[in-house]
């Protein structure tokens, strides 16, 4: 037998937990064809000589929907082994969007993903090749990608494309419900993978008003789920809220027969133990026959943030007029006393929300001004020179006019609670983000941080569990059925990499959105190959393919790639 691809020497990590064995694999024509001890030359080989060869990851948790129609290799993640993403979380994505109606959708994407609005203009251009959901499915297939990309409908466009300026402002009327029925059948029959919204408090986007998905009532929610899996399409993502939560996943769940997956549940996420209770429910759930799984992170929530853009206080009541603000009625805001004091008690050591005592896990990251700050605690540098943490912190913003840069432990933190989320069989690891908020977080390289971290350093799961966690358990859980296991007969989207060794750096400041916008990145380590499709893409030296090479990445369309 011939084949395009040798991975030799490695242990063979499935995906499905069972332990690693010794054995070569073999690839032709994107598939592995053969696993074990078997004769054969190959075009190329892959030595994985005391290395472990385990499938893809899969990310189910990102927002590449608009750096995809640029950056087609979706970077950072497949440098961290993930050859399989979704889009469209949160009930976010720029399809389906008319001409009049992009601006109002990067500015919603600035808001609540963090996206720099020039490089959302530079990068998609004035002209974007599709307006509706199934165009934008059909364009990402023409363009190609490096790695397999499957979709999500989101509700904030949807929303947006049925009722304009009126989605932010009030609850759809029956016709408007009917044509966003519509408009959901429509993205299900093309390839959409599920159904995706957002209730959370969090979310705000143009001008500071709440997304628009904020503004439907449980009526609107549950018509388009139904529409969506009378199609076909049994998976809902939800960002929660107090009033989309439990109670209302249940009935969604036991009305439709879906699977739902809500973002997030976090260590301390209401304070300290909080999660367990969540994990209660969630178990509860399924016990009864329920498929609501919630989804937890395996890193810190860590924002690299300046004023200007003070995402993780944007709850605050007092940061409600920041949000409206242009940049001089910020900088007004910052000096005022009042402000100051508001922000002072309305995040201090005692207060019942998740900014108290911020300062004490904050870090200067950046600060032209004075670089002899940078990495030191804003805690430590407040007790140094007598001051409040808020006040220092605004001073020094204010010094550099609002650039100067701030790294915060937001949230999962707590190293005891985090481990006891992601080791629950109740939960799904995922999270990433990747393709949101980049200029203040990278956790594109969640896989090999729990590889590294929570694997090798903390022993807190075996290695086989953790590459379940990785592949097979969120590809089963999103319904793409060729993905996340290593077996003959299944594409051929691999990983190799060096168990003593694997892990993430820290992240650095790139410049390479469109435009020179900036974004964080983490480089992997240990990772020695990653195959797409039965294609290298990459190596321990990097990047594989050059511009201009044909992309082996697949449109997940209905969960499922089209070669066979």
């Amino acid at each position: 037998m011939r084949f395009d691809l040798r991975v030799d020497g490695g242990t063979v990590v499935d995906g499905t937990g069972a332990p690693g064995v010794r054995a070569d694999v073999g690839v032709r024509d994107g598939h592995v064809v053969a696993i074990g001890v078997f004769e054969g030359a190959a075009a190329a080989t892959v030595d994985a000589t005391g290395l472990v060869v385990c499938p893809g990851f899969v990310d189910i948790h990102t927002h590449y929907d608009a750096q995809v129609v640029w950056d087609p290799t979706l970077s950072c993640s497949p440098w961290h082994g993930v050859t399989t993403v979704m889009i469209g979380s949160c009930g976010f994505g720029v399809a389906p969007t008319r001409p009049e109606q992009r601006d109002t959708v990067m500015r919603t994407l600035e808001k609540v993903e963090g996206m720099s609005y020039d490089a959302l203009r530079a990068g998609l251009g004035d002209v974007w090749p599709f307006e509706t959901f199934p165009e934008y499915l059909d364009a990402l297939e023409a363009g190609g990608t490096l790695v397999n990309v499957a979709a999500y409908v989101g509700h904030t466009p949807l929303r947006l494309y049925v009722m304009g300026p009126d989605a932010t402002e009030r609850a759809a009327t029956d016709d408007e419900v009917h044509r966003m029925q519509q408009l959901v059948a429509d993205a299900v029959a093309a390839g959409a993978v599920g159904f995706s919204t957002s209730h959370a408090a969090t979310h705000h986007g143009a001008g500071g008003r709440p997304v628009p998905s904020r503004l439907a009532p449980f009526e609107e929610v549950d018509a388009l789920v139904g529409t969506a899996a009378a199609h076909g399409a049994r998976l809902v993502q939800a960002a929660m809220g107090r009033t989309l939560f439990n109670d209302e996943f249940e009935v969604l769940a036991d009305r439709h027969d879906v699977t739902i997956t809500w973002t997030a549940l976090l260590a301390s996420m209401t304070g300290p133990g909080s999660h367990r209770r969540y994990l209660d429910t969630a178990r509860e759930q399924q016990a009864a026959g329920r498929r609501i799984v919630p989804q937890v992170a395996c890193r810190p929530i860590m924002f690299d943030f300046n004023f200007a853009e003070p995402y993780p206080f944007e709850m605050l009541p007092s940061f409600s007029v920041v949000m409206t603000a242009d940049r001089p009625a910020k900088e007004a805001l910052y000096r005022d006393p009042d402000f100051r004091e508001e922000f002072r008690v309305g995040t201090a050591a005692d207060s019942r929300n998740v900014n108290a005592a911020w300062w004490e896990r904050t870090v200067v990251s950046r600060h032209a001004p004075d670089p002899s700050v940078e990495e030191r605690s804003v805690a430590d540098l407040a007790r140094e020179r007598g001051v409040h943490p808020v006040d220092l912190t605004l001073d020094l913003a204010l010094e550099d006019g609002l650039a100067s840069r701030f790294r915060y432990a937001f949230l999962n933190h707590q190293a005891d609670e985090v481990r006891e989320l992601i080791t629950d069989p109740a939960t799904v690891v995922t999270l990433s983000d990747a393709g949101a908020h980049a200029d203040q977080l990278c956790d594109a390289c969640w896989s090999t941080h729990l590889l590294g971290h929570w694997v090798r350093e903390e022993g807190a799961m075996s290695l086989e569990r953790a590459v379940h966690a990785l592949t097979l358990r969120p590809a089963e859980l999103a319904g793409l059925t060729d993905r996340g296991l290593l077996a003959v007969g299944r594409p051929a989207d691999l990983v190799v990499f060096d168990p003593r060794t694997v892990g993430t750096s820290g992240p650095r400041r790139v410049a390479d959105l469109p435009g020179g916008a900036e974004r964080l990145v983490t480089d992997p380590i240990g990772v020695h190959a990653v195959v797409v499709n039965g294609v290298v893409v990459r190596d321990a030296t990097g990047d594989r393919l050059r511009p201009g090479d044909p992309l082996p990445g697949e449109l997940l369309r209905h969960g499922r790639g089209a070669r066979r």
